[in-house]
């Protein structure tokens, strides 16, 4: 059964990153998502790539919803001006609000957060939390070393080959939504470990 998509969530930083490429991919994302009706679900910043996909995406009239922890509203810089803007006291209930809301996820360039977000979201599929999508917005070849480290586990035996096709990676954002909007998601295997693993 392929994806159903109302609303999106997009893990990215709160700073711009060191190349303008950056901020152009993340107005191109706001931009395609609204193009296509979907919403945005968001960590709620209004700076760096987090503030560009916000504004493109409400500037083509998409529903913005921030979610933001208590303790970085400040920080972060929570954005005055979305949809809707829901303050957390967790990030752990941060992460748990922002999954709840969306149909789909991407991660764009970014920091820590970003990975933690990604790789929580990956690991919820991978154990059957979720079924959803989860696309890499690959701009700049951001993501290039991340999936070599993801073959390599891989290649070391630490993750079943068959769960690379959790991560759907593209560079430009129309032809990663749409390769959401049609993901259907991969059969993987059931045991985690087996004998020999013992």
């Amino acid at each position: 059964m392929t994806a159903r998509i109302a609303r999106v969530c997009v893990f990215t930083g709160s700073r711009p990153g060191s190349r303008p490429a950056y901020a152009v991919a993340a107005r191109a994302l706001g931009a395609a998502i609204a193009k296509r009706g979907w919403g945005l679900v968001y960590g709620g910043a209004s700076v760096g790539l987090m503030g560009e996909v916000a504004d493109a995406a409400m500037a083509g009239g998409a529903h913005a919803i921030g979610v933001i922890p208590r303790g970085l509203v400040d920080k972060e810089i929570a954005h005055a001006g979305l949809s809707e803007q829901i303050v957390t006291t967790t990030m752990h209930e941060r992460k748990q609000k922002m999954a709840d809301l969306a149909d789909a996820f991407i991660a764009m360039p970014g920091g820590f957060g970003t990975f933690d977000e990604l790789f929580e979201i990956i690991t919820w599929a991978q154990i059957a939390i979720h079924s959803k999508p989860v696309g890499l917005l690959d701009a700049e070849g951001y993501f290039v070393p991340l999936m070599a480290l993801v073959d390599h586990a891989i290649k070391e035996g630490f993750v079943p080959a068959d769960q690379r096709a959790l991560f759907v990676v593209h560079r430009e954002a129309d032809a990663l939504l749409e390769a959401l909007s049609t993901y259907t998601p991969p059969v993987l295997g059931r045991k985690w470990v087996g004998p020999a693993d013992r």
